[in-house]
């Protein structure tokens, strides 16, 4: 039964996923923590860390991970399927369509019309993270707020916007710092 539930909550993750990974965060927040309660949000923010760590595309790895802890190999199978499937057809679909018929102006419609909601659905899933990063107890007080985190995202957004180093440089002194702020016992 389980893998019944991992495969038709991924396929409705991988068929309401459009505009890619990031898109897809609210998505899998609420199929796998708010509506299965498979994962905390603490260990939904893990996994998402972990996922942009490793090679391919997060809800892929998300899927991934998500099944492995549920249901072990044959879950992560199951669920990595399933978030694959909708996007292979649709991706084949759309494919045929856009080059049948992009030089439509109803065609160009779409896709401008669709960029907004693209970035409101990636905004949102970072407004999520942050919010869990920042207020690890789910608590948005300011008694109550990281500011080791907020430290470390700050430092983060400013390498990443001002030098324009790359992600993995960027994670990986994050992590880094975090290990030295334990060492130290600042966190």
């Amino acid at each position: 039964m389980i893998y019944l539930q991992l495969l038709l909550s991924f396929l409705q993750i991988g068929l309401l996923s459009i505009g890619g990974g990031y898109a897809a965060l609210p998505i899998i927040q609420s199929q796998v923590v708010d509506l299965h309660h498979w994962i905390t949000m603490r260990e939904f923010a893990d996994i998402l860390t972990i996922s942009q760590m490793t090679p391919g595309p997060i809800a892929i790895n998300g899927a991934t991970f998500v099944g492995t802890k549920i249901a072990g190999l044959p879950g992560a199978i199951v669920a990595s399927v399933g978030v694959v499937i909708p996007s292979f057809i649709i991706v084949l679909t759309l494919a045929f369509i856009y080059y049948k018929y992009r030089q439509l102006d109803t065609i160009q419609a779409v896709l401008k019309g669709l960029r907004p909601a693209v970035v409101a659905l990636i905004a949102s899933a970072g407004l999520s993270l942050a919010m869990s990063a920042f207020w690890p107890d789910g608590k948005m007080q300011l008694a109550t707020i990281s500011w080791e985190s907020v430290g470390l995202f700050a430092v983060a957004f400013f390498i990443l916007r001002k030098y324009k180093k790359s992600p993995i440089v960027v994670m990986f002194l994050c992590g880094v710092g975090a290990v030295l702020l334990s060492f130290f016992g600042i966190s």
